[in-house]
């Protein structure tokens, strides 16, 4: 079974999808015969580094809402991440464009190391408060999880992978999709935002039975309401 997850370190949700989609996984009785392809998505292509706001400041500026309600608003996010077992800390974190994360993605996934990269970014930005559009700080990460430093630095230092994200994103775009998380199962069935871990445990339980059968059926999508932007379990694109 192949799940495609499309995301964006820049993405709350994502870093919360992924999470329960991991539990989910964890309870499925075939979880051993399930690859798992990460897909990259950059909502923001224009983000700036090195800006000097903090995320409720830009989020204000944005979405044209005060400071105060871009506050209560990422609080509310903080206690959803509590909730599946993340701890966010906007007050810390560090607003940044996520283009490099995402190219050094391809170089983990060569590697061997997409997964672990995945986890290590997102941990880095949502609770460790690390600037991860900075190329030495992305280099010292890679290297926490067994990549060579020097060669991530040297990914950084070129273009390289530029080529994969925009394959991902046109691909994305071409099946629809408008925001992330989102997955797709077996190239059949689809599922957005940050669902919980029974509704991903009950996603591959079925495609796995429907697959078995051999039986064609109509593709069913999942889709989480949303508000403009970020609500409800998926960060739409800008």
């Amino acid at each position: 079974m192949k799940i495609e997850i499309w995301s964006d370190f820049a993405c709350p949700f994502c870093y919360m999808g992924k999470s329960n989609f991991e539990k989910g996984l964890e309870q499925f009785e075939h979880k051993e015969e399930v690859e798992v392809v990460f897909r990259s998505f950059q909502l923001d292509p224009y983000a700036k580094k090195n800006t000097g706001m903090n995320i409720h400041q830009v989020s204000s500026s944005k979405h044209g809402i005060s400071y105060e309600k871009a506050k209560e608003r990422n609080n509310e996010l903080k206690q959803k991440a509590k909730e599946v077992g993340l701890d966010y800390q906007f007050d810390t974190m560090i607003y940044t464009n996520s283009y490099d994360a995402l190219r050094l993605s391809y170089y983990a996934k060569e590697n061997g190391k997409m997964r672990e990269f995945m986890e290590r970014i997102m941990k880095a930005h949502f609770t460790d408060s690390l600037d991860i559009g900075d190329h030495a700080t992305l280099a010292q990460l890679a290297s926490e999880i067994g990549l060579d430093e020097n060669e991530a630095l040297d990914v950084l230092a070129n273009d390289k992978y530029s080529d994969n994200i925009a394959d991902d994103r046109a691909e994305g775009l071409k099946i629809g999709i408008q925001g992330v998380p989102f997955f797709i199962v077996n190239d059949k069935y689809a599922i957005s935002g940050a669902q919980s871990s029974e509704t991903f445990l009950e996603l591959l339980r079925h495609t796995w039975k429907e697959d078995y059968k051999i039986t064609k059926t109509k593709e069913h999508i999942a889709d989480s309401s949303s508000d403009k932007n970020c609500s409800d379990g998926t960060c739409k694109l800008i």
